[in-house]
């Protein structure tokens, strides 16, 4: 588990909800990495791998879902900041002998906010996007595991998550 930070930062003194002011925070280069997973049937994940899903390439839509997903963030969580994204990654990876698909996402930003909750939405409608197009076949698919391994830049500097 993560250590707690001294202060939550969307609380003012009187302890209301707000959005936090960046103004004053340096513009720089800024990189989040999140992964996640989604666990199938074996013959589900044969579908996606051969392609045979009714709904399409699965893996394909999913990307440009997740990629979507990271440009909408700040829309779907209140307090979070609307930035300029630079670029967005969603990649998988196939594990046949586990029966899952990792999504793992990648968002930069040259700003004055992070980008860890874009990247973390990236994988969750990645993979609620797979979940959707397969889900007539399986509906006992479950989503596990999303979290940060990495993020670079800001005043808060490096996070790498333990292995």
């Amino acid at each position: 588990m993560s250590q707690p930070s001294p202060a939550l930062t969307h609380f003012d003194a009187q302890g209301q909800a707000h959005m936090v002011d960046v103004g004053d925070k340096a513009s720089t280069r800024r990189v989040a990495v999140a992964t996640g997973r989604i666990e199938m049937l074996p013959s589900t994940l044969a579908l996606i791998t051969l392609g045979t899903a009714k709904k399409g390439d699965v893996l394909g839509i999913a990307r440009i879902a997740g990629i979507q997903g990271a440009k909408k963030t700040s829309d779907l969580i209140p307090l979070c900041h609307p930035i300029g994204l630079t670029r967005v990654a969603v990649d998988f990876e196939v594990q046949a002998d586990k029966a899952c698909v990792v999504c793992t996402a990648t968002a930069e930003v040259n700003g004055q906010t992070g980008v860890e909750m874009e990247a973390l939405t990236a994988v969750q409608v990645a993979l609620l996007t797979i979940y959707d197009m397969c889900k007539a076949v399986d509906r006992g698919m479950t989503i596990n595991g999303v979290k940060l391994l990495e993020k670079h830049g800001g005043k808060s500097g490096s996070f790498v998550a333990p292995t």
